[in-house]
């Protein structure tokens, strides 16, 4: 059965977001096949779309290797972030479905709980599907894409510190849901504004002044649940 490239790009993407390939090194089309125990016709259609992401560059005499990106590319990411997900509430205002706000505030529940107990990971993780679901509910397929891959990016680009006081961090999630199920675009747009700048502010570089933190060397993908794990 073929693996859908798909499946094989978002493997390799988060093995690279997880530091198991350092900026710099060769993905060669061959050892990466094996590794996720596929062939190499998926591996070379995912190489091509993380080459697109900006994840991996094609290098003469040494084919496709994983991007090294400067400090000024990744503080560029930070301030996309900053105009887009303001856009994406705003537009999550006129377009949202109840589902969409079910989802919003549950989150928002188990956010503010989880912050009260001190539960820093159930956040981080919390935090993700908010922001998820919330651009989601933008209803743009093309803002939704775009803050995905920023959000992958700045994951592998960044170590974000916890909030030194998560109640408020979900006190203005909080906020944003209300101006949201309000239909209050500019509402949503300010608070969201306002969120992002803050969070941002807890953003620290990996590569900074080439002083790389300790990654996760081991890869948790196999994609062809049949195949070898190497």
């Amino acid at each position: 059965m073929r693996i859908p490239a798909h499946s094989v790009c978002t493997a390799i993407r988060d093995d690279i977001v997880a530091g198991v390939y350092e900026r710099g090194s060769r993905l060669t089309e061959e050892l990466l096949a094996r590794r996720y125990g596929v062939s190499r016709v998926p591996v070379r259609e995912a190489l091509r779309t993380l080459e697109a992401e900006g994840f991996v560059v094609t290098r003469r005499h040494a084919g496709a290797c994983v991007a090294e990106p400067t400090e000024q590319e990744a503080a560029d990411l930070l301030e996309m972030r900053m105009l887009l997900e303001p856009l994406g509430a705003a537009r999550a205002a006129q377009r949202r479905t109840e589902a969409h706000l079910k989802v919003l505030r549950g989150l928002v529940r188990l956010g503010q709980e989880r912050a009260r107990r001190g539960s820093s990971e159930d956040l981080r993780s919390l935090g993700g599907w908010f922001h998820e679901t919330l651009a989601q509910a933008s209803g743009s397929h093309a803002l939704t894409a775009t803050l995905t891959q920023l959000r992958h990016k700045i994951a592998w680009m960044y170590v974000v510190d916890a909030p030194a006081n998560p109640v408020e961090s979900w006190t203005e999630h909080g906020a944003i849901v209300d101006a949201v199920a309000r239909g209050d675009g500019e509402r949503a747009r300010a608070v969201t504004a306002l969120h992002t700048e803050r969070s941002s502010t807890a953003h620290r570089l990996r590569f900074a002044g080439g002083d790389r933190q300790d990654r996760v060397r081991t890869s948790q993908h196999v994609v062809n649940m049949s195949g070898q794990r190497h």
